[in-house]
């Protein structure tokens, strides 16, 4: 288990922000496995902090197990699951600060194009047409970005918020989406010996602030107005991003 000052110093922070993320302000989350990479290896910090994305997966299930929407999970976890297949046959020749880095810039641009595109205010008033194709070869570069490391949201973004579903719909759907993704990793990480007795009291440790800020997260996500909701996620999409592209950076 980690015992350093500085591991806790920004393990406790990736934490919670990835509490946050699960409790429903999606986004934020991303930051978690490159901030915890300050202290480890992007692939330690990602075995430590499957685990606890397992237990607020449950947590943001749970708290909106009546709202998801059947159609984004039929189309996206089948191309979810050739991605993650994929990632684990590849990530000994996956660079991870090429995929960060990658993935940031993409976020940027989606989400500006969103909110200042030249079709943004059609965009946000009416849902346009998104094909299940499209949604299935999200759904691979969401897998695939998640088994790597843990950066799935921006490709499950890409398609489902373009079909602006409610707040508490999106929500629900991106937490059982998740639950299931995570729970499906599970296998190719204890197959790549991440598992190790250090990795998981460590987990163990930072489990009680998982809990509570996902907790945390739910509560405030609902009391923000929900014409407001996706305005706040295209924004944090453009945070999370920066923040991405900064910290391939600085690992490059």
């Amino acid at each position: 288990m980690h015992t350093e000052l500085f591991f806790y110093a920004v393990a406790i922070p990736a934490v919670v922000l990835a509490g946050l993320a699960k409790g429903g302000f999606s986004g934020v989350g991303q930051v978690s496995v490159p901030l915890l990479a300050l202290a480890v290896s992007p692939v330690q910090a990602a075995a430590i902090l499957l685990p606890i994305l397992l237990v607020q997966d449950a947590v943001g299930v749970w708290a909106f197990r009546h709202n998801w929407d059947a159609h984004v999970l039929k189309v996206m976890l089948p191309g979810a699951a050739v991605g993650i297949l994929a990632g684990y046959v590849l990530a000994a020749w996956v660079s991870v600060t090429a995929v960060l880095g990658t993935l940031g810039a993409i976020s940027i641009l989606f989400a500006l194009y969103q909110l200042w595109g030249r079709r943004a205010a059609k965009t946000l008033a009416a849902p346009p047409r998104s094909s299940a194709p499209t949604g299935f070869l999200l759904g691979i570069a969401s897998g695939f970005t998640s088994q790597i490391a843990h950066a799935g949201l921006p490709p499950f973004q890409m398609w489902v918020l373009r079909k602006k579903l409610s707040p508490a719909t999106y929500i629900g759907t991106a937490a059982l989406y998740f639950a299931i993704v995570n729970w499906v990793k599970v296998p190719a990480y204890a197959a790549l010996g991440q598992f190790t007795r250090e990795n998981m009291l460590t987990a163990l440790t930072l489990m009680p602030v998982a809990i509570v800020s996902t907790f945390a997260g739910v509560w405030l996500v609902r009391r923000v107005p929900a014409e407001g909701f996706y305005i706040v996620i295209y924004l944090l999409m453009i945070g999370v991003g920066c923040e991405l592209v900064w910290q391939a950076l600085n690992l490059g």
